[in-house]
This record gives C-alpha cells, structure tokens and sequence, in this order.
C-alpha cells in the first residue's frame, strides 16, 4: 500500500468508529475499502480487530471521563461472551463473502423489527382516571438520570454467549447484536447500552485478536494505523451518545441498521 491508502484508512476508522460506538456497523464501512486495497478477506477479519480493540478502550474512557461505567456487570457479561468468542473466531476464517453478507443482513433486519417494536411498547400512552391518555416521557433514559433496574435474567446471559459467539465470527454488525440483548432483554437504556457494549467488546476481542494472529491473519502495521482512526472515533462516540442522549442513539441507529441491510441485501 502506498500513503494515501493509510490516511485513507485512518479517516474511514474514524467514521466507523463513531458509528460502532452509537450503533454498530463502522466494519461494514471499512472492510470493504480494506478488501478493495487487496487485503484478504481473512485478513481484513483479523485486522480489523486490533482497530476494534483500541476503538472500545478509547470509548470506555469517554464513558468514564462523563459518569457513566459499572465495571461489574460490563465484566460479568464480557465474561459470558468468551466462550463463544473463542470458538467463533476459529470458524471465522471458513466464512464466504456470500454467506456473510447474507447472515448479517438478515441479523440487521431482525434487531431492526425488535427495537421498533420494543420502543412503540415502552411508548404506548398510559390511561389517566377520566379516560385521558398522556404520552410516555422515557426519562430514565436521559443522561444524568438514575438508569432502570436491569433485568437479571438467566436468558440475557445466555444470549451473550451466543453474541460472543457472532463477535469472534464476523465481528461486523455484533453491536446490533449487543443492543437488542441488553436493551431489550436485560432492560438497560440506550445510552448504558452503549457503555456495557464497549466493554464487553474491548474484553472478548483481546481473545479474539489471539486466535487470529495465532493463525496468522492480522496485519499489525495496517492495524495500527485502523486502531489510530477508531479510537479517535470511539471518544467521539461515547461523547456523542453521553451529550445527545436516547434519542439520538435511537436515530441513528435505526438509519444504520437501514442502510446497511440495504446495502448487503442488494450486493
């Protein structure tokens, strides 16, 4: 590769580390300018993870420097998401470009309906005594306000080892993923979500970055150069999500789960 293929690496890592941070996705973004410079598409996997890694760890920070970390559920779930990851990221080498663009447009489209439906739930109007209805104002997912109770449920932990699982074998899109089990199942808002989801991607993609390198997969010189541009975008990130709010993550995550399935669907 010549320079400008590395500034141009930088700068895509930082979009899709802004767009990691609030929704998922940023890999769809960069893996295919990293395929269109001849990298493998093996190797644009393994790659990608030592950017990935520095995005979250960068993100966590943002979430830190602001209030907002709870290091014990974020490792317990991390925790739950190994297994998976490790044997994920064995079988990731196998995956074809077809197949991979078809699982993760289908896995979008899922979290899409979910969330939808989800939020149009949580917005139903409650009844007042005379028949009245007023709207619901979702104020725990305002920053600076106490968060819900998460739900302790055995399903949620489960499902994280079946995200872990998807993590170490595409990685691309597991924010989704991620959202839809600790939003959804684990009733944790929007802008927590975001916090635990760093976490436990920054834990699991350590064991991922291993299995890779130890099959000879990831190139560390074009890695760095992507971790530059994704950290940069994942303190952009979790400062964006802490400043906007449940609202804005909201948007923009139903626009990126749009447009990538989209875009997948008709590649």
């Amino acid at each position: 590769m010549v320079w400008w293929h590395y500034l141009l690496l930088a700068g895509v890592g930082c979009l899709a580390g802004i767009l990691n941070v609030l929704a998922g996705g940023g890999s769809l973004i960069l893996m295919p300018i990293m395929v269109f410079l001849n990298i493998p598409g093996a190797v644009t996997n393994g790659t990608v993870r030592i950017a990935i890694l520095g995005q979250n760890l960068t993100a966590i920070a943002g979430f830190k420097q602001k209030g907002f970390s709870d290091y014990r559920l974020s490792l317990t779930l991390a925790l739950c998401a190994l297994p998976g990851t490790v044997i994920g990221a064995f079988l990731g080498t196998k995956l074809s470009n077809a197949w991979f663009n078809r699982i993760l447009a289908i896995v979008m489209l899922g979290v899409l309906v979910t969330m939808i439906l989800g939020n149009r739930k949580k917005k139903m109007p409650e009844q007042k005594g005379d028949g009245a209805s007023t709207g619901s104002t979702d104020i725990e997912d305002l920053p600076g306000n106490p968060p819900a109770e998460p739900r302790v449920a055995f399903s949620g932990y489960l499902l994280m080892v079946l995200a872990g699982f998807y993590g170490g074998f595409i990685q691309a899109g597991v924010g989704f993923i991620l959202i839809a089990i600790l939003h959804n199942v684990m009733n944790i808002d929007l802008l927590r979500t975001n916090m635990h989801k760093v976490f436990i991607v920054a834990v699991y993609t350590i064991a991922a970055i291993g299995i890779f390198a130890w099959q000879g997969q990831i190139l560390w010189g074009t890695g760095l150069i992507l971790m530059l541009g994704m950290s940069l975008g994942g303190w952009i990130g979790s400062n964006l999500a802490v400043k906007k709010g449940d609202a804005f993550i909201r948007t923009v995550l139903y626009i990126a789960l749009v447009c990538m399935s989209i875009r997948l669907l008709l590649m």
